[in-house]
């Protein structure tokens, strides 16, 4: 089964940006469809960004959408989420996730199998 780790996180002014990173081990990254979940305190975790085998199947929610780009390196095995214009509502434990499947129009947190331990992101206003 395939590891994940996550990095990138920090404190961030309001109007920043930043580019996590999720590094898999394991199994063949490009076998997999990714995802980046957040959770904020107190509420639940949510699906922000998704990305299939290849660069044909993405998906933004709405929060983020228009300000971030999610990508990934099959020859790196690493997926990428780079924000920017940070709004303090960004604040929250970012969590990637992966499904060793094809594109299915992912949203749920039930839709991916694994999970990473999550990079805090702590945006300042």
């Amino acid at each position: 089964q395939v590891q994940l780790v996550e990095s990138g996180g920090g404190l961030v002014q309001a109007g920043g940006s930043l580019r996590l990173s999720c590094t898999t081990s394991g199994d063949t990254f490009s076998t997999y469809t990714m995802g980046w979940f957040r959770q904020a305190p107190g509420k639940e975790r949510e699906l922000v960004a998704a990305i299939g085998r290849t660069y044909l199947n993405t998906y933004y929610a709405d929060v983020i959408q228009g300000r971030s780009t999610i990508s990934r390196d099959n020859a790196k095995d690493t997926v990428y989420l780079q924000i920017n214009s940070l709004k303090p509502e960004d604040t929250a434990v970012y969590y990637c996730a992966a499904v060793r499947a094809g594109w299915n129009n992912p949203r749920r947190t039930s839709d991916f199998r694994y999970w990473g331990q999550g990079t805090q992101v702590t945006v300042s206003s």
